[in-house]
C-alpha cells in the first residue's frame, strides 16, 4: 500500500510548491481562527480556497481543510459557516476535532470525508471507534506522543485509516490540550489558533546587536548577534537557572521519521503528514521533494536506504538545524 504524502500550505505560493514537488494532498486553513495556524498574513480567503481546490484537482491531487480549533459558544456560527464554505469550494476532506462541528458536518455535508485532527487527541482504538461510530470519520491523525510500537498497535485495531506526522516541529503538549500560551496571554491556541498571538510578541534591540523577545510580560529568549531566532513560544524559550540559560522545556528541533518509513508502511499507516503551514514556500518545496523521493524509493521495493542528501536537506530546514525521532524511539510503552 502506498502511503499518501500530505503537505502543508499557508499561502498560494506554498501550495504551488507542494503540488510541483509531488504532494498527494495539501492541507490548508481559512483566514480565521477556525484552524490551528491562524497567523497574520497566512491561510486562504474563501475565494482563494476555491482556486486552490481547482489547482489541486487539475493535477489529480486533493485539498484537505483544517477546521480543527474549538469554538466558544458565542463563536459557533463562524465555525459552521466555514464548514459550509469548505463544502462549497469542493474540498476533499475536513480535518476536525470538536464534536458538535463533526456532527454539523455529517448532518449538513455528509458527502465530505471527515478526518479526526491531531487536536482531537485520540490515541487508542477505543477512542477512534467512538469517533468513527458517532461521526463517521474515515481517518485520524495521531498525536505526536506515541512510540512506534504504540502506533503499530493502534493501526492494527483501528477502524479507520491512520495518518502520522513524518516531519516538522514537535509539541511537548498533547495536541488539543495546550495551556501554556493561554496562561501567559489569556488566549488559548486551542480556541484562537495561535501559540503566540502576534499582539503579545515584543522584540527589543540590545547593545551589540543582541535581541530579546517577550510573550506578554514573560521573557522568552535572548539572542546573540547573528544567532537564528526561533519562533517565540513559552515551551521553546530559554530560561535562566543561576547563571546558565537553557531550554527548560523543549529544545528547538524537528521530527524526522525517514528511517522509520518501512516500518510505518508495514504497520498500515495510510498517510504521512508534513508539519509547517506557518513555513514559507522554500521549506514546503524542499521537504516535499525529499519525502516524494523517499516514498517513491520505498514503493519500488528495491531495498530502502535513507540517502545522506535527504537528511542534509531536511536538517537545513529543521528547527535548530537538528532532527529527532521524538516519542517514536521510546522503548517503554
Amino acid at each position: 500500500m502506498t502511503m499518501e504524502l500530505v503537505c502543508p500550505a499557508g499561502s498560494p505560493a506554498a501550495l504551488t510548491a507542494a503540488l510541483e514537488q509531488g504532494a498527494d494532498a495539501i492541507y490548508l486553513g481559512l483566514r480565521n481562527p477556525t484552524n490551528a495556524r491562524a497567523f497574520p498574513g497566512l491561510n486562504f480567503a474563501p475565494e482563494n480556497l476555491r482556486l486552490a481546490v481547482d489547482a489541486a484537482h487539475a493535477r489529480g491531487k486533493k485539498i484537505y481543510l483544517a477546521l480543527n480549533t474549538y469554538p466558544t459558544s458565542d463563536q459557533m456560527a463562524l465555525w459552521k459557516s466555514s464548514i459550509d464554505i469548505a463544502a462549497e469550494a469542493g474540498v476533499d476532506a475536513l480535518i476536525m476535532a470538536e464534536m458538535s462541528l463533526l456532527d454539523y458536518a455529517i448532518r449538513h455535508h455528509p458527502g465530505i470525508p471527515r478526518h479526526l485532527s491531531v487536536q482531537g487527541s485520540a490515541t487508542s482504538p477505543a477512542a477512534l471507534r467512538f469517533f468513527h461510530e458517532q461521526f463517521g470519520i474515515s481517518r485520524a491523525v495521531l498525536p505526536r506522543v506515541l512510540s512506534l510500537s504504540q502506533v503499530e498497535r493502534v493501526c492494527e485495531k483501528s477502524p479507520v485509516g491512520i495518518e502520522v506526522f513524518a516531519f516538522g516541529s514537535l509539541c511537548i503538549m498533547v495536541e488539543g490540550r495546550c495551556q501554556l500560551s493561554s496562561f501567559v496571554t489569556g488566549r488559548s491556541p486551542n480556541c484562537h489558533g495561535v501559540c503566540s498571538p502576534a499582539e503579545y510578541v515584543h522584540w527589543e534591540e540590545l547593545p551589540g546587536g543582541r535581541r530579546r523577545v517577550r510573550l506578554g510580560e514573560v521573557l522568552i529568549d535572548e539572542f546573540d548577534a547573528g544567532e537564528s531566532a526561533s519562533y517565540p513560544t513559552v515551551c521553546k524559550g530559554r530560561y535562566r537557572a543561576g547563571d546558565t540559560p537553557f531550554y527548560a522545556l523543549e529544545e528547538p528541533t524537528s521530527l524526522n521519521t525517514l528511517e522509520l518509513l518501512p516500518r510505518l508502511a508495514q504497520a498500515g499507516v495510510v498517510a504521512l503528514k508534513i508539519e509547517g503551514r506557518q513555513r514559507g514556500p522554500a521549506y514546503v518545496g524542499s521537504v516535499t521533494r525529499v519525502w516524494r523521493e523517499a516514498l517513491d524509493t520505498l514503493e519500488r521495493k528495491e531495498g530502502f536506504v535513507v540517502r545522506p542528501q535527504w537528511q542534509e536537506a531536511l536538517a537545513h530546514v529543521a528547527e535548530g538545524h537538528q532532527t529527532t525521532l521524538g516519542p517514536y524511539h521510546r522503548s517503554w510503552h
